[in-house]
């Protein structure tokens, strides 16, 4: 089976599920693989520990920003391309994808081991959370440019309809985390900075494998630098189109170290919690997230090809799945919320915050699919403004000042709430500004 037939031609439930279910898959190997250093650092007992892993969630959701800017965006431009026949821009593509996240990694494990202290102090560590916090970010620092073209790499894969290859490298990269977190934390006595090394072995063991996969199973694709272009055609439009899930990433970052500072000034518990809850609510969040990149090949092939009856089709079954999905999840999250959180960790004030918190962050599941494929509709059709700007106003014109107004008005009890608020709010407005630009294609 060439990719056109998958594509163009295949029934589009079973393209949907060809394509999704291994993106589905390895999101929710994303999803274990950071609950991984979270859990094992839980088993220690010390949540001061806990907090300050949950200090350092800001590093990793910035990795993930940059990865997915590039990842995502690199995904659907080669994706038209594809659909277009234009074999050499694929390789352009991809050539630039792999040279730019390591470019971009180095830079960030250099900011990293510079700033350290300043950035730590920014993300609210204090005196009793700084040297746990020191030694996870250190490790992770050198592990950058490995996190992010890792990431980057996963979409781009699927391309080309090499979900399960994809698939396969996060299940590696994750097996080793969850196999070295135990050596490593308790073990050898390192505690959360062994999670952060066991975190970049399972990256750099992730790379050698899509590394091996580009050189010697694809044809469409390459990362010689023969290949390689920064021209204005390759990189405006990688950026621009994966801007969006940058900026949302970014923001993200943003948003958890102002929501770090408000609780941290309720203790560390409060801290340790909110860092449990959003691995946690990660399942709920990146199941759908996988739905929507799982088929954004799809909407970018079909959208080149222009076959816009296919296009909708793919969109509106997986909006149905995305709906279903999300209810099913909240619903196992309500019945076993108590029992989730002391998975991590069994300090009962930890706990009590955790099992509040979760409640409250989880409203949003049946519903945030719909903005996650609208935006990425948005993208395969190279209309990433819109989706830019549901991204800015979602994590920051709405959250951030939303967060500080329900800290004033109810205190803990409303900060939690925020993020589902927003959610639907960014769900309404996406339904909007996609249908207006699809009276215009």
């Amino acid at each position: 089976m060439n990719e056109h037939e998958l594509m163009a031609e295949m029934k589009v439930s079973k393209a949907v599920a060809k394509m999704a279910v291994p993106s589905v898959v390895s999101s929710l190997v994303t999803v274990i693989y950071n609950m991984a250093d979270t859990f094992f650092v839980g088993q220690t007992g010390d949540a001061l520990q806990v907090a300050a892993v949950s200090l350092t969630n800001p590093i990793f959701i910035l990795l993930m920003a940059f990865a997915n800017m590039l990842g995502m965006g690199g995904s659907a431009v080669a994706s038209v391309a594809l659909g277009k026949k234009k074999e050499k821009r694929v390789k352009n593509v991809t050539s630039f994808v792999f040279f730019a996240s390591l470019a971009v990694g180095v830079v960030f494990m250099i900011l990293l081991l510079v700033f350290m202290r300043p950035i730590l102090t920014l993300f609210g560590a204090n005196a009793e959370t700084y040297a746990f916090a020191r030694g996870y970010t250190l490790h992770i620092s050198y592990g950058a440019p490995f996190i992010i073209w890792s990431a980057a790499s996963s979409f781009i894969l699927r391309v080309e309809g090499a979900s399960k290859e994809a698939m396969i490298g996060n299940m590696i990269g994750t097996i080793a985390n969850i196999v070295l977190d135990p050596i490593f934390i308790s073990g050898l006595g390192m505690g959360a900075a062994g999670a952060a090394i066991a975190t970049t072995i399972g990256n750099v063991l992730a790379c050698l494998y899509y590394l091996w996969y580009f050189l010697k199973k694809t044809k469409i694709f390459s990362i010689s630098p023969r290949y390689f272009t920064c021209g204005e055609e390759i990189l405006v439009k990688v950026c621009t189109i994966g801007l969006p899930t940058a900026i949302f990433s970014g923001l993200m970052s943003i948003s958890t170290i102002i929501l770090n500072q408000i609780l941290v000034v309720y203790g560390n518990a409060p801290v340790a919690a909110i860092g449990i809850v959003f691995k946690a609510n990660m399942f709920i969040t990146f199941l759908q997230m996988g739905l929507a990149n799982g088929v954004q090949p799809l909407l970018g092939y079909n959208y080149g090809a222009e076959n816009m009856q296919r296009f909708q089709a793919v969109e509106r079954f997986t909006k149905i799945c995305c709906i279903v999905v999300g209810i099913a999840s909240v619903i196992l999250y309500y019945v076993c919320r108590e029992p989730i959180i002391r998975i991590f960790i069994n300090d009962n004030d930890v706990v009590a915050y955790g099992v509040q918190m979760l409640i409250g962050y989880m409203l949003s599941g049946p519903v945030i699919g719909i903005l996650f494929m609208n935006m990425n509709c948005m993208q395969s059709v190279g209309h990433a403004f819109p989706a830019t700007v549901l991204s800015v106003l979602r994590q920051g014109i709405l959250l951030i000042p939303l967060l500080y107004l329900l800290d004033g008005l109810f205190g803990l009890n409303g900060v939690i709430y925020g993020q589902s608020i927003t959610d639907y709010i960014a769900v309404v407005l996406s339904v909007i500004m996609w249908g207006h630009i699809k009276k215009r294609l």
